[in-house]
This record gives C-alpha cells, sequence and structure tokens, in this order.
C-alpha cells in the first residue's frame, strides 16, 4: 500500500510540476475531499424524478426512441426461451457468449438445446452476447454496465447483437440515483487513503445500439458496436 502511495504521490509531483504550480494548500484540498465524500446533487430535471411506479414505462418508452427492444419476463426461467423466440423471429445465429454472472449461469439453459452457450469474455466473432444490467436510468433509457470477472466489457462491444437482462427493480429516475447505488454496492470493498470508494474499473452507460450518422447524415447502426440492443426486462417487484 506504501508503494502505491509514493508511486501516486510522484505522478501528481510530475502533473504539478509540468502545470507550474504548487500542492493545493490544505483548506482546499480539505474543500475538495469532502466533496468527493459528500456527493453534491446538482439540478435533477423533472424526468429524473419519475415515480417508482412510473419509471419502467418512462425506461421503456426512452430506450425504444433510440432503438432498443424489449421483451418482458414473468419469471428467470422464461429467459432462455424469449432469447431463443427474439433470435429465430431474426433469423439470427442461435450462438451466445453469455456473462458469467451467477443468475445468468443459473438459467435453464438446457430447456432451449438448439442454444449454444458459452460462458466469457467475447471474441471478435461471436455473433450474440447476453449481459445482465447493473442499474438503468428512467430519464434517458441509459443502462449502466460494471465491469468485473463477471462481465467483461468486450460483451458490451464486440458482438453484433446484445442481449441485456434487466431487472425492474433496477430502474432508477435518474443519473444520481445509479451512481448511488453503485457507491453502495461497493462499499463492502473498502475504502481509498482518502476515504473514497474504490469504483468499478469501467461503468459503461449504454442508451441503444451503437449508431452514427456522421456520413452525409445517414443513420447507420453498428458503427462502433452492437447493430441490435434488446432487453428482457426481468418483472421482479409487485406492482
Amino acid at each position: 500500500m506504501e508503494q502505491g502511495a509514493d508511486a501516486r504521490a510522484r505522478i501528481l509531483g510530475r502533473i504539478r510540476r509540468g502545470l507550474r504550480r504548487d500542492a493545493l494548500p490544505d483548506s482546499v484540498a480539505t474543500g475538495l475531499l469532502d466533496r468527493l465524500k459528500a456527493h453534491p446533487r446538482n439540478l435533477v430535471p423533472e424526468r429524473g424524478r419519475t415515480p417508482r411506479d412510473r419509471r419502467v414505462e418512462t425506461f421503456v418508452a426512452e430506450l425504444e426512441k433510440e432503438y432498443g427492444t424489449v421483451t418482458r419476463a414473468a419469471s428467470e426461467a422464461e429467459i432462455p426461451g424469449l432469447i431463443a423466440e427474439y433470435l429465430a423471429q431474426r433469423n439470427l445465429p442461435a450462438e451466445l457468449r453469455v456473462a458469467a454472472d451467477p443468475m445468468l449461469q443459473r438459467l435453464p439453459w438446457s430447456d432451449r438445446p438448439m442454444l449454444r452457450v458459452a460462458f466469457g469474455r467475447a471474441e471478435p466473432t461471436d455473433p450474440v452476447s447476453v449481459t445482465p444490467c447493473f442499474a438503468a436510468v428512467a430519464e434517458t433509457g441509459t443502462m449502466l454496465m460494471l465491469s468485473g470477472p463477471d462481465h467483461p466489457t468486450t460483451l458490451n462491444i464486440l458482438p453484433d447483437t446484445h442481449i441485456v437482462v434487466l431487472r425492474a427493480s433496477r430502474i432508477v429516475g435518474g443519473y444520481e440515483d445509479a451512481f448511488d447505488l453503485i457507491r453502495a454496492d461497493r462499499a463492502a470493498a473498502g475504502s481509498t487513503p482518502t476515504g473514497t470508494t474504490f469504483m468499478p474499473r469501467n461503468v459503461m452507460m449504454i442508451t441503444g445500439p451503437s449508431r452514427s450518422a456522421d456520413i452525409e447524415q445517414t443513420l447507420e447502426l453498428g458503427a462502433h458496436g452492437p447493430r441490435r440492443l434488446h432487453v428482457i426486462l426481468l418483472e421482479d417487484e409487485a406492482p
């Protein structure tokens, strides 16, 4: 730990010298650290304060505006069947690269023997990925994916089709609420020397499939990642 702190001090020292400025006065440094610990909120738009009973519908509407699609599941057991139906309807390969998430691993994949399922990180040749979603934001129809051993970032980027399993209970109103969930989830991992919470290496925000209109203002799906984004919304809370 001391070696890491020494390396950090050396790096920050070189940055300060490059900027031609000294270390911050204690009063300023203390104020910045307090702000990092307190996580103050700025103004939150009304759509980011959606009541609990309207968050799911708001999320679905916003996601569909961005060319995403949604299917609802009443139980975990339905998920393999819904995935198989989605792929068959679109004549897509029934080859899945699935995140090694505990919930996804316990699904009854054997009920759908036509699905070829492999767990782990995605390769460029994988046509379809299936991942969980840490939380979703109703305000913009955005999903937050946290990187880790059970969710390699390649699953979000490389396959042409990305299927996401999202629990309805994980849909929050705004981004501030989503990052509150991340901090609460990661608090068990301990704190940094400054008292702030360790965060995931990567938090990827996904709103619909990859798209671009840079060339002649013509919309092209799959420009920088998956050309299809399909969400299986697991209804895991009472109305």
